[in-house]
């Protein structure tokens, strides 16, 4: 896969050593998984839950350990990174949206970004048909070709309580991991996103609990912070 594109990303968010420390023991954990799981998808409940901050910062922990990463932003109704100005680059920024309904080539969506060892899709603009495109033959292209580019492919999702378009792209991965907030989703709503994953017959990597409050530490305290994820429709 030819990488044509450049784009400033920005530095890793530095962070504290217990924060960084549970991104590399995710990390591990996913390597115990096994040598097969290569392409993975996070989804949450609903939005705000920190899962982009957690694909994000997990790709971070990959490219340390000298692992070559594409992270794909697949939410076609909001591009959280360009929307959060993580992504600058010079001239149209093109997405996923753009490649998937046939408006240009793979090349022209996948960015090179000045963290070594970490490339990009953002999802480029919002598509009408989000959950079509997701699941028809050129998603399926990009995968396929990502992994053999790639050691490691993670997919933001879009919250699995909100729409389904996590399910109609979870036959292309490996597994998927389900960012829960603490304290704000009930065990019957997750339970239902556990659901519709299996229904899928999509393998069940793990959760993260995010947003934990261990008792006024300081670790954690306003590490994730709640974007603007956009109105769902």
């Amino acid at each position: 896969m030819s990488l044509k594109k450049t784009a400033k990303f920005g530095k890793p968010q530095e962070t504290d050593y217990a924060t960084k420390e549970a991104f590399n023991s995710l990390r591990t954990n996913l390597k115990f998984c096994g040598d097969d799981i290569r392409v993975v998808a996070l989804t949450s409940c609903t939005e705000n839950e920190g899962k982009s901050t957690t694909a994000l910062n997990l790709s971070f922990s990959f490219t340390e350990d000298g692992k070559k990463v594409l992270l794909i932003d697949a939410d076609l109704r909001k591009s959280v990174f360009i929307g959060a100005n993580k992504l600058r680059a010079d001239g149209q920024i093109m997405g996923l949206s753009h490649y998937l309904s046939g408006q240009c080539m793979m090349e022209d969506v996948i960015y090179q970004t000045d963290v070594k060892g970490l490339d990009l899709v953002v999802a480029g603009p919002t598509a009408p048909n989000p959950t079509e495109l997701l699941g028809g033959e050129r998603f399926e292209n990009l995968i396929r070709k990502a992994r053999e580019t790639y050691d490691i492919v993670l997919i933001d999702s879009p919250p699995l309580g909100m729409v389904i378009d996590t399910v109609v792209m979870a036959h292309c991965c490996d597994g998927a991991i389900i960012v829960i907030e603490s304290d704000m989703i009930s065990y019957r709503y997750a339970l239902e996103v556990k659901k519709q994953l299996e229904f899928a017959d999509c393998r069940i990597l793990g959760t993260v609990l995010n947003k934990v409050d261990l008792g006024g530490g300081k670790y954690y305290k306003g590490y994730y912070k709640k974007g603007k994820y956009g109105a769902y429709k």
